[in-house]
């Protein structure tokens, strides 16, 4: 890899920053000495700026005159101390070193860095530098800080746009827009449902569109409000999948999506978006669906009627199975950073159990388990509602059972001359006879071969049956 290394300069006249361990005298730069380390920023009364643009420091004459001379009264930039912070995690205590060789050597690398890819040519560029400085220093003994890199991709906003006739304050709807010169104008998302605009709400927003006028999408032209929903004529607003900004007007409040729908509900749909790599265009009418999944999920312990509704029957082999397909799903994606697919799995989980009608605790608690670092909150109320003891954080995690994954039979679609009539569910360790014996005297295929027999029987074992007649 060839880097295009520039000089840069390393000093800001602010005061948040390691102050630098350095004194001038008659213009040369001199070092502290070591016992005079660590230099700690001293406080000040205000964070203005000192005379001729210098620092604040510059401000507190008692700190920056030394009998060595005057103190450097810049700080060094975000990136000094974020470069190498997480090997002084190693060994945060320690007064005579960054980091004792053998603290470093024990924990090694940062075994995850997760961060957008905008750190690339920031963070991740010169804490590789600092890494390698201090392996060549013998001081550390690898010459990478980070074992594995993971890019976070952006929720993206969606906006909105209306479309302003030029030099009118007419606004003409999506759909007729290619027949006007017009300019797209970005449209806070609150003021709009889905794509149609609130047009009361959008001349209240601003001034300068109370006396708007507006063409409807039908081709109709109205001073008036219309309200969406209400089957008048509709203003659809444009749409474009930008970066959420304040600017664009399609941010959304997360404080406001916890108040309504709860933070477990935010998290999961945030993790349900998609690939945890890829940008996803935020939508928030797509939350529901999360949160109907956590409501339906409740049901399994508590009625609205009957209230408490788990039980401490012994398992089925049936439940057992879904709780431990979803053990190996949730350990596969949870490992891969497939979140998206875990929250899948686990609405699968929950729609299978209320089908069983299950209520089991035996059942209940390690899914609960699974669960928690995906929803944290309801997983801590619900567990302590099945009766445990201390928190859920502190609980082991469930352990998979392979065996109980084994399948000892298939259901098999069932052809007749190339047709599927029915399907029938077999022993995996049946022989071709005793499959064909079987398949012939099911009632359906009976029905089918009226009264003949079968030409050929076709079994292909894990896959399907074929009965040529």
């Amino acid at each position: 890899v060839n880097y295009r290394m520039r000089d840069a300069g390393f000093s800001r006249q602010r005061y948040w920053g390691e102050p630098f361990p350095i004194v001038w005298s008659d213009g040369v730069a001199l070092p502290l000495d070591a016992e005079e380390l660590p230099l700690e920023l001293p406080h000040v009364d205000t964070y203005g700026p000192g005379e001729g643009g210098e620092g604040p420091l510059a401000n507190i004459k008692q700190w920056v005159v030394t009998p060595y001379g005057m103190r450097e009264t810049s700080t060094m930039p975000g990136y000094a101390g974020s470069s190498w912070y997480f090997l002084r995690y190693m060994d945060s205590k320690n007064e005579e070193t960054f980091c004792d060789r053998k603290a470093s050597d024990y924990w090694n690398q940062v075994d995850l860095y997760i961060g957008g890819t905008e750190h690339a040519v920031g963070h991740l560029l010169y804490s590789r530098m600092w890494t390698k400085v201090l392996y060549d220093l013998n001081l550390i003994g690898y010459d990478e800080p980070f074992k594995k890199l993971l890019n976070q991709g952006m929720i993206q906003g969606s906006s909105r746009f209306v479309y302003r006739i030029a030099g009118a304050n007419q606004f003409v709807s999506a759909g007729k827009k290619h027949e006007y010169n017009v300019q797209p104008i970005h449209v806070d998302v609150s003021l709009v449902d889905g794509v149609e605009l609130d047009i009361e709400a959008f001349k209240k927003w601003k001034p300068d569109f109370a006396d708007a006028e507006f063409i409807f999408e039908d081709g109709s032209f109205s001073l008036s409000c219309a309200t969406p929903g209400e089957g008048k004529a509709q203003y659809i607003c444009g749409v474009e999948t930008e970066k959420m900004s304040k600017s664009k007007y399609n941010t959304v409040n997360p404080d406001e999506l916890c108040e309504k729908y709860g933070a477990d509900t935010f998290r999961m749909y945030e993790m349900f978006l998609g690939p945890v790599e890829q940008s996803k265009p935020w939508d928030t009418k797509g939350i529901e669906g999360v949160h109907r999944f956590l409501r339906k999920l409740w049901r399994l312990f508590n009625d609205d009627l009957k209230g408490k509704v788990w039980t401490d029957e012994k398992a089925t082999d049936a439940e057992l199975k879904i709780l431990h397909r979803t053990i190996k799903k949730i350990e596969e994606d949870t490992e891969k950073f497939s979140f998206n697919t875990a929250v899948s799995a686990f609405m699968i989980a929950v729609n299978d159990l209320a089908d069983a009608k299950c209520n089991k605790k035996e059942i209940l608690s390690p899914l609960l388990l699974l669960l928690q670092p995906y929803a944290p909150h309801i997983t801590e109320e619900l567990w302590h509602q099945l009766g445990n003891e201390g928190s859920i954080q502190n609980a082991g995690y469930p352990v998979l059972n392979a065996a109980l994954l084994v399948e000892s039979s298939k259901e098999y679609p069932v052809s007749i001359n190339g047709k599927v009539r029915t399907n029938i569910s077999l022993s995996l360790d049946l022989q071709q006879e005793e499959v064909e014996k079987l398949v012939v005297a099911n009632e359906v295929v009976q029905r089918w071969l009226e009264g003949k027999s079968p030409k050929k029987v076709i079994y292909v074992k894990n896959k399907m049956i074929n009965v040529v007649v």
